[in-house]
């Protein structure tokens, strides 16, 4: 009878549930429009990357600003949004910093409370350890990658 040999593992159960602890926080102060809260969770020159944006965004004070404005879009047009980070990959890396790659879905609940797939995406984050932080982590840089629409 063949032995199989598995690899040596690093246990990273710790990480894993420290980083999805984050995101819930994160994702909650979100999606209530406490905008300096969630840009806190970014470090000071922190930079969030997606496609419709003219330039990275970066820094808190930048971060907060853009959260406002979208919180109060939505806030006139009586819609909800409700982000949701799933399959959620960490990379920890030799520096501490912990690479994550996971799907983000964001749910739009109109105002008489349907809800429907607003956004699918890939989320890329790079997380640094900040000890002081409530979850141990900041976010110093985000891209997010829209999945592409199926063609007909």
């Amino acid at each position: 009878m063949a032995t199989t040999v598995l690899p040596d593992l690093t246990d990273t159960s710790a990480l894993y549930l420290s980083v999805q602890q984050f995101y819930a926080r994160h994702m909650h102060l979100l999606d209530s429009g406490r905008a300096q809260e969630w840009a806190d969770t970014f470090t000071s020159d922190g930079t969030f990357t997606a496609p419709g944006l003219d330039a990275p965004v970066r820094g808190r004070a930048a971060l907060a600003k853009a959260v406002e404005q979208t919180h109060a879009r939505l806030a006139a047009s009586g819609e909800t949004h409700r982000h949701w980070h799933g399959m959620v990959w960490v990379t920890p890396a030799a520096d501490g910093t912990a690479h994550v790659k996971c799907y983000g879905m964001v749910i739009a609940v109109d105002p008489e409370g349907t809800p429907r797939l607003h956004r699918h995406c890939l989320c890329e984050d790079v997380l640094v350890p900040a000890p002081t932080e409530p979850e141990g982590w900041l976010v110093a840089s985000r891209h997010v990658t829209p999945d592409a629409a199926p063609t007909p």
